[in-house]
């Protein structure tokens, strides 16, 4: 369900959608690197049976990892919210017409961007209204993950969506 947006957090959700930054990983030094690329090979093993081609997974990965980091997510929770929304698939649609990897409604591209429903098929689009739309649901349940997930699923309230993802999320940890 839409919910109205204070202008504030309309132009503050716009402004992070907006940046379209690529999702090169850049780090402080060697010891985050080598972290990432071990995360990276972890994370690539596991999901090797959704997509076969290398190259195809570490973009994938690299871009979730991007923006999750971005949104101050963990990777893990993004993964685990991917697997039960869209099981990784970039082109799915649910029945009440949410799209993409994280199930975005498109309502919220008339909200956010330019109100082009179909860049929600777009990897890096996706998961960045995805993680900002996540985020901003954390920051307003204060932190609660289950309220957060639950509102980004529309099921507030209510336990099966968050226990799914949160039990999801431990295939993704590292």
């Amino acid at each position: 369900m839409e919910e109205p947006l204070a202008d504030a957090v309309r132009t503050a959700l716009s402004s992070a959608i907006a940046n379209q930054a690529p999702p090169v990983p850049e780090f402080p030094d060697t010891e985050s690197r080598l972290r990432y690329l071990r995360w990276l090979g972890a994370m690539s093993e596991r999901l090797a049976k959704k997509y076969s081609d290398w190259n195809t997974r570490k973009e994938f990965l690299q871009t979730v990892w991007y923006e999750a980091r971005r949104a101050g997510l963990d990777e893990s929770l993004v993964l685990g919210l991917i697997q039960v929304e869209s099981n990784f698939r970039k082109f799915a649609v649910s029945s009440a017409g949410a799209r993409g990897y994280m199930q975005v409604m498109p309502f919220w591209t008339r909200v956010l961007a330019d109100g082009d429903a179909g860049k929600l098929f777009h990897m890096q689009t996706n998961l960045r209204f995805g993680c900002v739309i996540l985020r901003h649901y954390l920051n307003r349940e204060g932190g609660d993950w289950f309220m957060a997930l639950g509102r980004y699923n529309g099921s507030r309230g209510r336990a099966p969506y968050p226990q799914a993802v949160l039990k999801a999320q431990k295939v993704w940890l590292a």
